[in-house]
C-alpha cells in the first residue's frame, strides 16, 4: 500500500430507489472524507448514528449509520469508511456530489475494490474469481459453489499443495547443495519422489467434477422436424409467450434462449428450427444453427408429432442431426392430447427415462418431463464440492501436473533436473493463487465486477 493512493468512492447497494443505499469509501483519505461528511471519526468496526452534511454549506443530506475501517483491518487492508443512507436518488446522489468534490477521491471502477484487497494480500485469486461467480449466481448450486470457493476450497488446498511442494524441492536442493555434508542422506532424491507421486495423483484428481460447467449450466436443445410443437414446449417450460407459435412450418429461425433453475441447477433450454431441407436461404441457415446447437448440447429434446409418426419409430431411427457422444436424446412424444386413450395407453408402454409423452399445448406430461430434467441434473452435476470452476484453474493444475510427472520421468536424470520441474510446478501453483505472472489476466476478471464491489 502506498500513502499516496487515491481513494476511490461508490454507491454497493443495489440500484435505486431502495430501503437503505451503502456508499464505500476506500483509501488514504477515506477518514478525511468521513470526518467531512459527519464531522468526526467514529469508533472503528461499530455502527454510529450520524447526519451527513454538505462540508462548505454545512446543509443535512441525510442521517444514517457511519462506520469505520482503520487499515490494515480492513476488506481491502486500506482504510475503509461506510455510509448507510437513505436509498432514494436524490440521496445517493447528493453524497455521491460531495464525495467528488473532495480533493483526492475519484469514483471507484468496476471491481477496483476487490482488485485493492487482492493486490493487498486480503484475497488470493481463487477467491477473487469465486466471489465473481458469487456475485452472477443466479441458482443455489452455482451459489453454494462460489462461496465455497470464496471461502478458500481450492485455495487452501493449493497452499497445502505447495507447502508440500517446497518440502520435496527442499530435500533436492540440501542434496544438491550440500551433498558433501555428513549430515545430509543420500535417498534426498528417493524421499523427494516419494513426497511428489501422491502430490501429482492428488492434483489429477482434483480436475475431475463439473464446477465449470455448473457455472455455465445444463445446455438442453429443443429440436424435430417443423410444426412438431417444439416453440409450444419451449413456451411451456417458459410460462409465458417468449417463442412465435404457427401453424406454417419454418416459423422459427433463429435460436431462442431460455434460463431455468431446475431443482437449484442452472439450464439452458434452445428452441431451435425445424429440421428439414428448404430452398429458403433464410430458413436454411436457422436449420444449421439447429444443428449447431444440437452439437453442443448435452441433452436434445428431440419433439415427434404422434399424428405424423409412432413413438416406437421414432426411437427406432437415428435423429438425423449430430450429438456429442456425452449428450443424451431424449424422444417427445408430443400432442398427445389428440390422440384417443387407448393410443394413450399403448404409447405409455414405451415411455421411460428416454421417452416421453406431452401435450404442448395441453401441459400434459410437463410436470414428469421437469422432474425428469431435475433427476437428469442431480446426475450431471456431481454433488460432491468441485475444486475446479474455471478453465483458467483447470489449465493451470494441469500445467503443475505435468510438471510433476517431468519430475517423475527425470529420476534418472539427476537432481537437478528433477528440482527444475519441481521449480516450475511450484511457479505454476503461484500463477493459480495470483502471486504471479497475473497482469495479463487480472484485467479481464475484474471486468466483469460490478461497480461498487
Amino acid at each position: 500500500m502506498t500513502v499516496d493512493r487515491d481513494t476511490i468512492f461508490a454507491l454497493s447497494s443495489g440500484r435505486p430507489p431502495a430501503a437503505i443505499a451503502v456508499i464505500r469509501i476506500c483509501g488514504p483519505r477515506a477518514g478525511t472524507a468521513l470526518q467531512m461528511l459527519i464531522g468526526r471519526l467514529p469508533r472503528p468496526r461499530y455502527a454510529t448514528l450520524a447526519r451527513v452534511r454538505e462540508p462548505r454549506s454545512g446543509e443535512i443530506i441525510d442521517e444514517g449509520l457511519a462506520l469505520w475501517f482503520p487499515s490494515p483491518g480492513s476488506e481491502t487492508g486500506e482504510d475503509i469508511a461506510e455510509l448507510q443512507i437513505h436509498g432514494g436518488r436524490a440521496v445517493i446522489a447528493a453524497t455521491l456530489r460531495v464525495l467528488g468534490n473532495i480533493p483526492g477521491l475519484r469514483p471507484a471502477e468496476a471491481g477496483e475494490f476487490t482488485r485493492r484487497a487482492f493486490e493487498n494480500g486480503r484475497m488470493d485469486l481463487t477467491a477473487v474469481e469465486g466471489l465473481a461467480d458469487l456475485v452472477a449466481a443466479e441458482t443455489d448450486a452455482q451459489r453454494r459453489q462460489a462461496f465455497r470457493q470464496l471461502k478458500g476450497l481450492l485455495g487452501e488446498r493449493a497452499e497445502t499443495w505447495r507447502a508440500r511442494l517446497i518440502e520435496a524441492l527442499a530435500l533436492l536442493e540440501a542434496g544438491i547443495d550440500f551433498a558433501d555434508e555428513d549430515d545430509v542422506p543420500r535417498t534426498t532424491m528417493a524421499q523427494a519422489l516419494a513426497a511428489v507421486r501422491p502430490l501429482a495423483d492428488e492434483i489429477d484428481a482434483a480436475c475431475s467434477g463439473t464446477g465449470e460447467r455448473l457455472r455455465e449450466g445444463l445446455r438442453i436443445a429443443i429440436a424435430g422436424p417443423p410444426n412438431a410443437g417444439k416453440s409450444t414446449l419451449f413456451n411451456r417450460l417458459a410460462r409465458r409467450e417468449a417463442a412465435i407459435v404457427s401453424p406454417f412450418p419454418g416459423t422459427t429461425r433463429d435460436v431462442l434462449e431460455l434460463h431455468l433453475d431446475v431443482g437449484g441447477f442452472p439450464v439452458t433450454v434452445l428452441d431451435t428450427a425445424g429440421i428439414r431441407e428448404s430452398e429458403d436461404p433464410i430458413e436454411r441457415e436457422g436449420v444449421r444453427r439447429a444443428s449447431e446447437q444440437a452439437k453442443s448440447a448435452d441433452l436434445v429434446l428431440w419433439v415427434i408429432d404422434t399424428a405424423v409418426e409412432s413413438a416406437r419409430c421414432a426411437a427406432a431411427k437415428a435423429i438425423p442431426v449430430e450429438t456429442p457422444s456425452s449428450a443424451s436424446v431424449w424422444i417427445m412424444v408430443n400432442k398427445i392430447d389428440l390422440l384417443p386413450k387407448a393410443s394413450i395407453a399403448a404409447l405409455q408402454q414405451t415411455a421411460g427415462e428416454t421417452t416421453h409423452l406431452v401435450s404442448s399445448a395441453t401441459g400434459a406430461g410437463v410436470d414428469d418431463l421437469m422432474a425428469a430434467i431435475g433427476r437428469f441434473c442431480e446426475r450431471f452435476f456431481s454433488l460432491e464440492p468441485a475444486l475446479v470452476t474455471r478453465e483458467r484453474q483447470r489449465l493451470i493444475i494441469h500445467e503443475v501436473y505435468r510438471s510433476l510427472r517431468a519430475a517423475l520421468a527425470s529420476e534418472h536424470r539427476g537432481e537437478e533436473i528433477v528440482a527444475e520441474h519441481l521449480r516450475l510446478a511450484a511457479r505454476s501453483l503461484g500463477k493459480l493463487l495470483g502471486r504471479v505472472d497475473v497482469e495479463d489476466v487480472l484485467d479481464a476478471i475484474f471486468r466483469d465486477f460490478c461497480i461498487g464491489k
